[in-house]
């Protein structure tokens, strides 16, 4: 017997003496792994999943000049999709978020030509060529030209693309207080008012800032503009 099974019987004999036995391991299940978390869902935000596409953007704007660089950047996102992808309208869907001092441009010119002056004062914004309270919905008109940061482009041209609003309605009674408080009115009356004569594809939400969140939670890449 060579040296090594020598010590190897004696070592084994060694141990049997001394009431050490070999015990079999058992394999220890690792633990599953937990789900990724996930976003509860809330049927006030469902409308966000009824936009068809096969890419999804939000445009976050919070002051005028944020709520007309969003129309422009919305308009060459439509182009470059078209131009280097080949893609249409319908495959791509976009929210505009108007809120904070952007929120009155969802609004029609019927409600600037009734309310433009308090406004004009709270969101420090005035009529480009007559540096007065604007009396239209200027991104409504296509008159400005580069005067305004949209170039042109109207929200009506938007609309007919498919792009869809979400405005805040936080802000929206903030400014109906504001409002009626300049013009001696009713605050709920003008925020009848307002609510009744917005934009086509409007959505009133919460609040602006919730819907970035929430929209991302959808699926859609989010920026911040102006």
């Amino acid at each position: 017997m060579s040296n090594r099974r020598s010590f190897l019987s004696r070592f084994s004999a060694g141990l049997a003496a001394i009431g050490v036995v070999a015990v079999p391991t058992t394999a220890v299940a690792s633990p599953e792994p937990q789900s990724p978390w996930k976003p509860e869902r809330h049927p006030q935000d469902d409308w966000l999943d009824t936009l068809p596409g096969k890419h999804r953007f939000f445009y976050d704007s919070a002051t005028p000049n944020g709520a007309g660089d969003a129309i422009t950047f919305t308009t060459n996102f439509y182009v470059a999709n078209r131009t280097g992808y080949n893609l249409g309208d319908q495959d791509l869907a976009v929210v505009i978020c108007l809120r904070h001092w952007s929120t009155p441009f969802a609004w029609t010119d019927a409600m600037w030509a009734k309310y433009g002056a308090p406004i004009s004062e709270r969101i420090k914004f005035v009529d480009p060529k007559t540096q007065q309270p604007p009396t239209i919905n200027v991104y409504q008109s296509t008159a400005y030209g580069m005067q305004l940061p949209n170039r042109g482009t109207t929200l009506d041209v938007l609309v007919k693309r498919g792009v869809h609003f979400a405005v805040c309605d936080m802000a929206t009674r903030a400014y109906a207080g504001i409002i009626a408080g300049k013009l001696s009115l009713k605050a709920d009356d003008v925020y009848e008012d307002v609510r009744a004569n917005s934009i086509p594809n409007c959505h009133y939400v919460p609040a602006g800032i919730v819907a970035v969140q929430r929209a991302q939670e959808r699926g859609y890449s989010a920026v911040q503009m102006g």
